[in-house]
């Protein structure tokens, strides 16, 4: 029998359903750490890594950052040579 404890396994969940219910993590995650007791902070963890893991999983190009917030990205805007990249 499956321990279905703590939702479904994310894997088994269809995209909407996996983007709704990690969204829905994210919004409850400030209260869990403020206030849940120390199994619900850690399982609230658990599930949080699992749901993004298999986001990040499914959706790669969703989770890839913005290239404005990277460090090569910050320094093209400002007009600043990017270490390693052809000036020419």
């Amino acid at each position: 029998m499956t321990d279905r404890s703590h939702g479904i396994a994310p894997a088994e969940l269809p995209d909407d359903d996996l983007r709704r219910e990690l969204a829905h993590l994210h919004e409850t995650r400030h209260d869990t750490v403020l206030g849940g007791s120390e199994s619900a902070l850690h399982a609230h963890t658990e599930r949080m890594l699992a749901l993004e893991e298999e986001f990040l999983r499914r959706f790669p190009e969703d989770g890839a950052p913005d290239p404005r917030r990277t460090r090569a990205g910050s320094r093209e805007n400002a007009g600043q040579p990017v270490p390693g990249r052809d000036l020419g």
